[in-house]
């Protein structure tokens, strides 16, 4: 069993839209997909990524815009002739089916003949290791197995874009956690163009090739996970990808390839950048907790320095959170530090002592502020956010 792969985009969105009623689900969106990609339509519920993996899929037409798959429009063409196939987060099986008539389903309904049926289904079922069960039906399976019947079924009639809506949540944690690299692997085998919704972010990271974080209908940012969580473009980005400390403020002094800042509650923060800044604009900081020092001491704060009490402690396995007070303003700020640290010269820093913060310009990232919901909503009329409904989807 094979896909083609090469170069080029095997999906395109451009300037699509969609209404249901009065809800603008997608606002204005242009996505490219490419060839033998896995991509991930990532961000909150309701931000508006299964709207378009429905688009994709043919489940529903834009209000406005226009839909490629390998360079043919397919806009208004309807699912079964779009060379798509999607595995929905309940698998849909059909339950007086056994495995074997489930993946066999879509190639009988194109008019393969008995051996060629039986020979491209047995195939599917190596392939993700479920030889042995073609005579079970659904109720027979465990969740997993389930799983790898909806994407034998989807796989095996060759499609050029295969659609995820979120196959996996329905598993527990370790299987769910295995069977992300069964899946990735699997793809990448297959070279198959992939297109996964999910609102997991871990899952997105651990299995994208790039990600695009959908928000209020509209495309924030679409890069690889290392770049969407180093480098976010956006404030939302950056809060709704890990975790973050995010300040706002203007530009005090601007040099050569750094910008003071003069944050609230009197923070002055240094941060390397390559924009041009000039003094007084004002800005949206973000600060990784896991680039941030922390040590007991008295230390005076100053640039990229401040001096705290730690209010409260998480233990996390790997790592320890300090949710630490900043002096005089109160600002609350998350540092991150390895487990192993409380095991060093210092020990472990205890709730109440005074601390002292420091980090690098390099750590400090410079954001666009997105728009509000409130703002969205006046400019298109109506309600920015998307409905949970059956005829708005996100």
């Amino acid at each position: 069993m094979s896909v083609e792969t090469g170069t080029g985009f095997d999906v395109r969105l451009e300037h699509v839209s969609k209404r249901y009623r009065s809800v603008l689900a997608l606002d204005d969106l242009s996505l490219e997909v490419r060839r033998g990609e896995f991509l991930c339509l990532l961000g909150p519920s309701g931000g508006g990524k299964t709207t378009v993996l429905r688009l994709v899929a043919g489940l529903a037409e834009p209000t406005s815009g226009a839909l490629y798959i390998r360079g043919r429009d397919v806009t208004a063409v309807p699912i079964h002739r779009r060379d798509v196939a999607m595995v929905f987060q309940n698998y849909a099986l059909f339950p007086h089916m056994t495995v074997y008539q489930n993946v066999a389903f879509g190639l009988e309904m194109r008019g393969l003949d008995g051996p060629r049926v039986r020979a491209r289904v047995e195939a599917a079922l190596e392939l993700i290791r479920l030889t042995g069960l073609e005579r079970r039906f659904p109720h027979q399976l465990s969740g997993g197995q389930q799983q790898r019947v909806a994407l034998a079924r989807c796989l095996v009639v060759e499609p050029a874009v295969l659609l995820l809506d979120e196959p996996l949540g329905a598993l527990d944690r370790q299987l769910r956690e295995s069977m992300q690299v069964e899946l990735k692997l699997l793809q990448r085998r297959l070279g198959v163009t992939t297109i996964l919704v999910t609102h997991d972010q871990e899952e997105a990271l651990a299995m994208a090739d790039r990600i695009a974080v959908i928000n209020h209908g509209r495309l924030e940012q679409i890069a690889s996970p290392r770049e969407i969580y180093e480098r976010p473009r956006t404030r939302f980005v950056a809060t709704f990808i890990g975790v973050t400390n995010v300040l706002e403020g203007k530009v005090g002094e601007v040099g050569a390839a750094e910008v003071v800042v003069l944050a609230s509650g009197g923070v002055t923060v240094s941060a390397a950048t390559d924009r041009r800044w000039s003094v007084g604009d004002p800005v949206v900081l973000s600060l990784r907790p896991d680039r941030i020092r922390i040590a007991r001491c008295s230390a005076p704060a100053g640039v990229n320095s401040l001096s705290g009490r730690v209010r409260n402690i998480a233990y996390l396995g790997d790592r320890i959170r300090y949710y630490v007070e900043v002096d005089a303003s109160g600002t609350p700020i998350i540092v991150h530090a390895p487990a192993t640290q409380a095991d060093g010269p210092g020990g472990v820093v205890g709730v109440n002592e005074r601390v002292h913060l420091s980090w690098d310009p390099g750590a400090v990232l410079l954001l666009e502020d997105s728009s509000s919901e409130e703002q969205r909503a006046a400019r298109d009329g109506g309600t920015a956010w998307n409905s949970d409904s059956r005829d708005g989807r996100s």
